[in-house]
């Protein structure tokens, strides 16, 4: 028997979730027009249609059964992205920012989904009010839009599991409260704490109070949209450059790690081995560059020994987590040392964690299976479990991340085969697609890191937003919806 969709449910929840952005929307409305800044209108405009598009939405659905249904659940995970993107790209495109309705849309899926893949030329020419709301973008997207919203979703009756399954990356998620809301508002609490004291900490060290608040929300979210041309190669400053560093690193790891940290259980983060395998990552990759480099320039003083380091770091450190700060152009680098870096835009940080790509819980899980394997080849009678953390992991586990792996490299190889059939150089291909998929943002050639995505076909856009929100759902969200199976439950 087929359960009726709720389709009352959806438009009540898809509609607080515009409340919701509608209420943060106001906020670069106000610092528009502190500023005094001509935008500060639309800002307003586009902050009251979004509240009265959320309000018809929970009119709409006032009646409706609070049960969350798994086909529900997925079904709002995904929309509500699309939604977003739709309502907050209205300032752009309405002030003239963005004047074009694809690049206003590109910019902004790209910020909700932490990407930091950017259309934009001139990046300092925007208002103070475009800045803010451009980095509050990707602080709303990094910790996840449904997680956020699960710690006020209650007093509109909402909430559910479904939702916070559907929405938390990784092969699992951790509660830290057995109420999906308490675990949603701790997780909150720390995201906000960590944002608030790197904000601090750059403005200490003489960044501008406005630009600190920015790159703080960029960095936590580990999104990646800077207020400057330059991105991070614009401050000079090795304070700034480390503090990004830190605080980028800390983004990686799995943030239900982290807040038993504040529980005084650091035991948890200590032992992890997920961690492990990726604060290894960090440093093996950073020791490589940092040689390369030294080669490469062939300064061996202090000064140059410790610039070398400090670049390497913050590359491996801003790659490995996709943030799409930059502080030099890697592909001006010996053809290894950049190869090294494309290699870590697959990667990607810890499941939990802001950061997109593959997550090292699901290379570890897969570089063990394939090494049991071939143990089992050697010794046909062995029984040699694949393990994390001491425990031994399910066959359904290693069955989910081949499955996840294969999807991944499908999704890559049809983006790749669609912008050559756009006329986009093949190596670029390459790169706009895993920079999308792995949400980086920077490719290769053109699209890298001393580049933007300006002049890339436009059809190849609506591509790569599509692919961003695969690779920020982590594609069985996405693939699900389109699953008879599930319809039919």
């Amino acid at each position: 028997m087929t359960k009726t969709f709720n389709t009352r449910l959806v438009f009540k929840t898809l509609g607080a979730l515009l409340v919701i952005e509608a209420f943060f929307m106001a906020v670069p409305t106000v610092v528009s027009w502190m500023y005094e800044e001509p935008d500060m209108e639309v800002f307003l405009l586009s902050t009251v249609v979004t509240l009265v598009s959320g309000l018809i939405g929970m009119i709409i659905g006032r009646k409706a059964e609070r049960h969350v249904g798994e086909r529900e659940g997925y079904l709002i995970v995904a929309v509500v992205w699309l939604m977003f993107s739709f309502f907050g790209m209205m300032p752009y495109y309405f002030s003239g920012a963005i004047p074009d309705f694809t690049n206003a849309y590109f910019e902004t899926i790209s910020g909700f989904t932490t990407t930091g893949a950017t259309i934009l030329t001139d990046i300092e020419s925007l208002t103070h009010g475009c800045l803010l709301w451009r980095a509050m973008t990707q602080w709303l997207g990094g910790m996840g839009i449904i997680v956020l919203s699960l710690a006020i979703l209650p007093m509109f009756g909402l909430g559910g599991m479904q939702l916070y399954a559907a929405e938390v990356t990784g092969l699992s998620y951790e509660k830290l409260s057995p109420r999906i809301a308490d675990t949603a508002k701790r997780m909150w609490g720390l995201y906000i704490f960590l944002t608030l004291i790197e904000a601090l900490m750059l403005w200490g060290f003489g960044m501008d109070f406005f630009d600190s608040v920015c790159h703080s929300l960029s960095t936590i979210s580990t999104g990646g949209f800077s207020t400057k041309n330059q991105s991070i190669a614009y401050y000079a400053s090795p304070a700034i450059q480390y503090t990004i560093i830190f605080f980028m690193f800390v983004s990686g790891i799995n943030f239900a790690l982290l807040y038993y940290i504040i529980l005084r259980k650091p035991e948890k983060l200590l032992h992890d081995e997920e961690t492990h395998w990726y604060v290894v990552a960090v440093l093996l990759a950073t020791v490589i560059l940092t040689f390369g480099l030294l080669i490469q320039s062939a300064d061996w003083t202090w000064s140059g020994g410790e610039k070398s380091f400090r670049t390497s770091l913050f590359t491996t450190v801003a790659t490995i987590t996709s943030t799409a700060y930059i502080v030099t152009d890697y592909t001006q680098w010996y053809p290894l040392l950049w190869v090294i870096v494309f290699f870590l835009m697959f990667t990607g940080a810890c499941a939990g964690s802001t950061s997109g790509g593959i997550k090292w819980v699901r290379l570890a899980i897969f570089i063990k299976n394939g090494v049991g394997e071939f143990k089992r080849r050697i010794h046909p009678n062995a029984i040699i479990p694949v393990k994390m953390n001491g425990k031994p992991v399910t066959t359904q586990t290693i069955n989910n991340v081949m499955a996840f792996l294969t999807f991944y490299i499908f999704v890559i190889i049809i983006s790749i085969l669609a912008f050559c059939a756009l006329g986009v150089d093949f190596d670029e291909s390459i790169g706009a697609t895993v920079g999308a998929i792995g949400n980086v943002g920077p490719g290769i050639g053109q699209y890298g890191p001393a580049g933007n995505y300006a002049t890339f076909p436009i059809a190849g856009k609506w591509i790569m937003a599509g692919v961003m929100l695969i690779g920020r759902l982590e594609i069985f969200t996405v693939l699900l919806l389109f699953s008879p199976a599930l319809w039919k439950k």
